[in-house]
């Protein structure tokens, strides 16, 4: 029995012809400090709200009133934006 011719796969790479591999963007790996600076300014925020909750909301900064909500939750919200260039 004759043997069939063996068919060649088409070999797919993304920096083919019309693919530009100076795209801006990198795929290195993050740096170390991202997800450092990210849970830090979790902990910091959850620890604020926390002890302003717990203190009868005159910790940390009792001058500062409701004001202290919204430095816990900035805190969080700059970690969210720390770890959107986490990669």
């Amino acid at each position: 029995m004759p043997k069939s011719r063996m068919r060649k796969k088409k070999v797919y790479s993304s920096s083919g012809p019309g693919k530009s591999t100076t795209s801006g963007e990198s795929y290195e790996p993050s740096p170390t400090w991202v997800p450092i600076t990210a849970v830090a300014l979790i902990v910091i925020g959850i620890g604020w709200l926390t002890l302003f909750y717990l203190s009868g909301m005159a910790f940390p900064v009792a001058a500062w009133g409701y004001w202290n909500l919204a430095v816990g939750f900035s805190c969080m919200v700059a970690a969210l934006l720390v770890l959107s260039k986490w990669r």
